[in-house]
């Protein structure tokens, strides 16, 4: 073992460096083995309830991760240290597609592949089904699936790890096929053939999340259509997939089109395929969009499919699953994949003289956010839920205050989407995930229950004998399990104790892209099964939704493979450490506002942490150690109660914020007061007293020195666990086996520390920045030391000065300290602090000539940042299409240049005096 050296031995055992890889995982091992992080269901204490989003068990952390796990930790360690009993709940999601893609990837490699089709040709290749896949899966799952979770305790995260949960362990897959054989006995679940999402190439359904809009430049072909028992005639449509045209079985047009109003009731012919096919009016048709006049399929547009709805409109599907040209359609173009088929009917439609036009046109496309493929709007048979009426108490329950939304403004978006809710397909046709619970008859009857025995037993009332039963092949939705997610994780559909007193939960962190696709469902599921019989405020599953920004590179761009921007927190972690990390996380999350991170943040928060190190070694090599029974109310040194004074500000901001959400003001807080009041301020102020005082007032700076550090750490350990806990341990604030995570909040009162005092200190301090903020901006040499100069200083302000008169000299770089004779003082700058005027002579001190080019040259800059930024700014068109954020900043940017354009200007007039 390693001796300390003489110097860590002065710093009560410190280093003289903190070094995260040594300590972080020392630290979080002796956090987990110690049980702190566990709830417990037998306490008498309040409880407080965070379910963790379930992060994908294919998943490793990235920044987006960082920052949500990042912040629920500050809240589970902030309420723990209050006095909660806290349930931070963790676990991991299946991850249906993303699972089956990881897995179907690693078999392939072997040779390996599905036996559902889809199958390459060729060389030597192996065909498994259901069961062997499932086996594969589960076998990745368990060699894999720890990743994440171990990723999230090197962020430090503190949940109660003996309590993980997994969307697919039993429990949880009880409660998913309960709340699915309910939902259908309530009538809220049904199968019904209806349009979705498909995927051709992973050949299954995906939800709306799962869906990537790109910009493709593609063009608009303008179609004839021969109106029917009128030669010449033609309706001209616009298309951007000519290969659905197949499929039509109509033409819309705008009642409120005079150029189609006598067509309106007539049919036109199908060319290609000779339909008739009708002229219906319908406000989707935009007169202004293309011609005016919109192709209609049914089957493989989801506005067509709603135009269809209302006007009786066939729906003739033209597409396979693999997305080639099947049914009723000319025998030339079936079997075609669907771009061979594009090319085949323009050329076509060209040849019989049906094709008017072809324009340049740039449109989105639907795309697998995973396969990279074009998805089709496919219509097939696929099992629902009636989300519009499991929606209708959950907007109420946002109405009426019982979940509240921070920011608040996202409650529009919420209200949006469930005010408009439409049908929620949950069936998915993959073999990883829970697979539905209903078995068909014979004749295709679909009986659902529990299990294959309940099934049966519902065929054999229906048909009076056994009958062979086959179970659906799809799985659900992986949200669908996820929105059961805050009480199936507690034991439902058990009345266990955990349900009882840990729901409904105190607040859901989560980012503002699965508002719709997550959240709301578990408002609408948690409302439907959480505590039934009770009143709605009880019955939602959080009371508050936390809706943090993206994370966003320094120039503000988001995050992709493909720009090479990915800034990776694990990287992050090892070269700055993790509390730098979440520090820097916290300080740039404020409200409705994307972060934009740069490693350079990261260090400078790093460097935040290093002061506090420093500090700590200063004070204990300083004799400042932990006194026991210190009352911080009975202090007689008035720099002392300046200290517990702001101390208390700070403590009383810091909570506030972290109440509030306020996470950006809770880490300003703390990180000015430990860096600006007790650093550099409180620590320099100090040493003269430790010094020169007497015994009686050494010994209170060092008691109040090691106070105000043990409050620090307190206040501190949320958002920067690793090298509090070090601190509280190794400079002996330590009082038991479980730590600083385990310690109470400081609940220091508002009146600690002293008016005159505060007033008295902090004049100090505004007039030792005031002179080095002039010295700075005149460019005075630092090795000069200047003459002060007061005039027209109160009484009160010349006892101030005389007090601490050693301070301003040391501090401010002032040789003498003087009131001011004979009248004003040529060529000095002045400032006002409070009652007095201080003055600083800068005749032969400055090269005035050097200084006013120097000043001349800045302010000619701004003036030119200035008309710029001005004229951005009264452009209509920038203000209307940019991003609010980026509005924001160029009015900040404008206002301080003005500010600095000011205050420059008047120190040309200061130099033109000298």
């Amino acid at each position: 073992m390693t001796q300390p050296s003489n110097d860590e031995t002065a710093a009560g055992g410190l280093a003289k460096t903190y070094s995260p890889a040594e300590i972080e995982p020392r630290r979080y091992a002796e956090w987990e083995k110690s049980g702190v992080f566990a709830c417990d269901p037998k306490s008498s204490k309040q409880p407080y309830t965070i379910m963790m989003p379930p992060p994908n068990v294919t998943g490793s952390l990235h920044m987006g991760h960082a920052l949500t796990f990042t912040v629920q930790d500050v809240l589970i360690r902030y309420w723990r240290m209050r006095g909660r009993d806290a349930l931070w709940q963790p676990g991991t999601d299946h991850a249906g597609i993303a699972t089956q893609m990881v897995v179907e990837r690693r078999l392939a490699e072997q040779g390996v592949f599905l036996d559902r089709g889809g199958v390459p040709s060729g060389g030597n290749k192996t065909l498994i089904g259901r069961a062997k896949f499932l086996e594969e899966a589960w076998k990745w799952k368990a060699e894999s699936g720890g990743t994440i979770t171990n990723q999230l305790r090197r962020l430090g995260a503190s949940p109660d790890w003996a309590r993980e949960r997994f969307t697919m362990d039993e429990g949880l897959s009880k409660a998913v096929r309960k709340v699915f054989v309910d939902l259908h006995a309530q009538g809220l679940i049904y199968r019904d053939k209806r349009l979705v999402n498909w995927d051709p190439k992973l050949q299954t359904a995906v939800s709306d999340l799962e869906v990537e809009q790109r910009e493709i430049k593609g063009n608009l072909w303008h179609f004839r259509y021969p109106v029917e028992g009128e030669p010449g005639r033609f309706i001209v449509v616009a298309t951007t997939r000519p290969e659905t045209m197949l499929g039509d079985t109509g033409v819309a047009v705008h009642p409120d089109d005079v150029r189609f109003k006598d067509l309106v009731g007539k049919r036109a012919i199908l060319p290609l395929v000779g339909r008739a096919i009708p002229i219906v009016a319908d406000e989707y048709s935009d007169p202004e969009k293309g011609t005016g006049a919109v192709k209609m399929t049914p089957a493989h547009d989801f506005n067509d499919f709603a135009v269809g709805k209302r006007h009786g409109l066939a729906m003739i599907n033209v597409l396979d699953k693999d997305a080639h040209i099947t049914g009723d359609v000319p025998e030339k173009y079936r079997g075609l994949e669907r771009y061979a088929a594009r090319k085949a009917i323009v050329a076509d439609m060209e040849a019989e003289g049906f094709l008017d036009k072809i324009e340049p046109h740039v449109h989105t496309v639907p795309h697998g956010d995973r396969s990279g493929v074009a998805l089709e709007p496919w219509l097939t048979d696929q099992w629902f839920c009636d989300a519009a009426t499991l929606a209708k108490p959950a907007i109420e329950a946002v109405e009426q205050g019982h979940t509240t939304f921070v920011p608040k403004h996202w409650e529009n978006t919420y209200y949006e989407w469930m005010r408009n809710i439409q049908p929620w397909c949950i069936s998915r046709q993959l073999w990883w995930g829970h697979r539905i619970p209903a078995w068909y008859g014979p004749d295709g009857h679909a009986f659902v229950a529990h299990d294959e025995a309940g099934a049966q037993a519902l065929a054999k009332e229906k048909y009076g004998k056994d009958v062979a039963l086959t179970q659906d092949n799809d799985v659900l939705d992986t949200w669908f399990s996820s929105a059961l997610w805050p009480f199936s994780t507690l034991g439902w559909p058990e009345g266990t104790p955990e349900l009882k007193r840990y729901y409904p939960g105190d607040v859901l962190v989560t980012g503002f892209d699965i508002i719709f696709f997550w959240v709301a469902r578990m408002m609408m599921m948690g409302i439907h099964f959480g505590n039934p019989g009770k009143s709605l405020a009880e019955r939602v599953p959080f009371k508050h939704v936390y809706i943090h920004a993206l994370v966003r590179d320094e120039r503000g761009q988001k995050m992709s493979k493909s720009k090479g921007n990915i800034i990776d927190p694990l990287d992050i972690i090892g070269k700055y450490g993790t509390d730098a990390l979440r520090f820097t996380l916290c300080a740039l999350a404020a409200q409705g506002r994307d972060i934009k991170l740069a490693p350079a943040r990261v260090e400078g928060y790093r460097n935040f942490i290093t002061k506090l190190w420093n500090a700590a070694r200063y004070a204990r090599m300083n004799g400042a150690v932990p006194v026991a029974g210190f009352d911080p109310a009975k202090v007689t040194l008035t720099v002392d109660k300046w200290l517990l004074g702001e101390l208390a500000k700070t403590a009383g901001a810091v909570t506030a914020a972290i109440e509030a959400y306020k996470f950006n003001e809770a880490a300003d807080a703390i990180y000015r007061f430990v860096w600006g009041t007790f650093c550099d301020w409180y620590l320099e102020f100090t040493k003269p007293l430790l010094q020169q005082g007497s015994e009686t007032e050494k010994a209170e700076v060092r008691a109040t020195t090691a106070y105000a550090i043990g409050q620090c750490l307190k206040l501190l350990h949320p958002l920067s666990p690793y090298v509090t806990e070090e601190l509280w341990d190794t400079l002996g604030y330590r009082n038991g086996t479980t730590g600083l995570i385990a310690e109470s909040w400081p609940a220091l009162p508002g009146t600690l520390g002293d008016a005159a005092a505060q007033e008295e200190m902090n004049w100090v301090v505004d007039a030792i920045s005031g002179i080095r903020a002039l010295r700075a901006e005149m460019n005075v040499p630092q090795a000069s030391r200047l003459t002060l100069l007061h005039r027209d200083a109160g009484k009160s302000a010349r006892d101030r000065i005389k007090r601490h008169e050693g301070l301003i000299k040391t501090l401010a770089r002032v040789e003498t300290v003087a009131a001011e004779q004979g009248g004003a003082t040529k060529g000095a700058a002045t400032f006002v602090v409070a009652d007095a005027t201080l003055v600083l002579p800068l005749a032969g001190v400055i090269d005035a000539a050097a200084e006013r080019k120097r000043i001349e040259k800045e302010v000619a800059r701004l003036a030119s940042d200035i008309d710029k930024i001005g004229r951005k700014l009264a452009n209509a068109d920038f203000v209307a299409k940019a991003d609010p954020e980026a509005v924001e900043e160029q009015r900040i940017r404008l206002a301080d240049a003005e500010a600095t354009r000011k205050r420059l200007t008047a120190s040309l007039a200061l130099i033109s005096e000298i």
